[in-house]
C-alpha cells in the first residue's frame, strides 16, 4: 500500500519563528519523509501579518503552500501577491471582491493534493459560513482526485471539533491554527480524516503565545488593547506529520511535531 506523508507547521511568530525554519526544516522535512509542507505564515512579520519577503524566504525553504488567517490583513504589501501567487492562501470563508484565494492544488510525489484554507466565527471577525463553504470546497476537490488538506483558523475548540466531524471522510485532515497552543488530542475521525484542535506555534515556547510577557501581563492588567511586541530568543518548530494512503485519501496516522 503505497502512503504520502504531510508536515502541517503552525503560526510562524516574527523572526525567531522563521529561523527555526531555516535551521530545522530541511531536516525536518528529511526525518519525517514528508511530501508537501503547509505552513501558516500570518504571524510572520513581527507577529502580525506577513510581508512578500516572508513569502519568498518560505518558499526557499522549501515551503509548498502558506495558509494564514485573521492577520492576513495587517499588511497591506502582500495584497498583490495573494491575488498572483497561488500557493499564498488567505481564509477562503471571506466575502467576495476581497484580494487572494483560499485553495490551492500541488501536484508532487505523483499525487494531486489540495490545501483548504478556512476561518472560524466564533470569537472572530465575521466572515461567510466555514461549514458551508468547506463542505462545498471539500466535496469539489474530491470529486477532482485531491487529497484534501485543511488549515481551519479558529478560537474555538468545539467549532473546529464541528468543523472536523462535518468533514469527516471528504478531507484527509482537518488542523487547528490560531491559539499558538498545541494541543494533545490528535487522532483520526471513524470516516478516516485526521483531526487536532491546534498544532502550535513555529517561534519562542516559553513565552504568552510567543510574546514577550511583560506585555502581555500589562495589557491583562490594564485592560487596555496594549499591541504585543514578539519575544526574542530560540525558536521551535511546532506541527503534525499526517500520513495519507494514496488510493483511498484516509488517514493512516497524525504524530505532532
Amino acid at each position: 500500500m503505497k502512503s504520502v506523508k504531510v508536515l502541517m507547521l503552525g503560526d510562524v511568530s516574527g523572526d525567531p519563528g522563521k529561523r527555526a525554519l531555516f535551521v530545522g526544516l530541511s531536516s525536518l522535512v528529511k526525518i519525517t519523509e514528508a511530501d508537501l509542507v503547509v505552513v501558516n505564515g500570518e504571524n510572520a512579520s513581527q507577529g502580525f501579518g506577513i510581508e512578500p519577503d516572508d513569502y519568498y524566504i518560505f518558499k526557499k525553504m522549501g515551503v509548498d503552500v502558506i495558509t494564514s488567517g485573521n492577520h492576513i490583513w495587517q499588511k497591506m504589501d502582500i495584497f498583490p501577491l495573494l491575488d498572483s501567487q497561488k500557493d499564498l492562501l488567505r481564509p477562503q470563508n471571506y466575502v467576495s471582491g476581497v484580494p487572494g484565494h483560499g485553495v490551492c492544488t500541488v501536484e508532487k510525489s505523483g499525487q494531486k493534493f489540495a490545501v483548504l484554507n478556512l476561518q472560524g466565527r466564533t470569537d472572530m471577525p465575521t466572515t461567510d459560513d466555514p461549514f458551508r463553504i468547506g463542505r462545498e470546497c471539500a466535496e469539489k476537490l474530491s470529486r477532482q482526485g485531491c487529497i484534501v488538506l485543511v488549515d481551519f483558523h479558529a478560537e474555538s475548540s468545539l467549532e473546529k471539533e464541528a468543523l472536523a466531524f462535518h468533514l469527516d471522510g471528504l478531507a484527509s485532515a482537518v488542523v487547528g491554527t490560531h491559539t499558538h497552543v498545541q494541543t494533545m488530542d490528535e487522532r483520526i475521525l471513524p470516516n478516516g480524516t485526521a483531526y487536532i484542535t491546534d498544532i502550535g506555534m513555529t517561534g519562542v515556547q516559553d513565552m504568552v503565545i510567543g510574546s514577550d510577557p511583560a506585555v502581555s501581563i500589562r495589557r491583562q492588567q490594564t485592560q487596555v488593547p496594549i499591541r504585543s511586541v514578539v519575544a526574542e530568543g530560540n525558536g521551535v518548530i511546532k506541527g503534525v506529520v499526517i500520513e495519507i494512503d494514496a488510493q483511498t485519501h484516509r488517514a493512516l496516522g497524525i504524530e505532532r511535531i
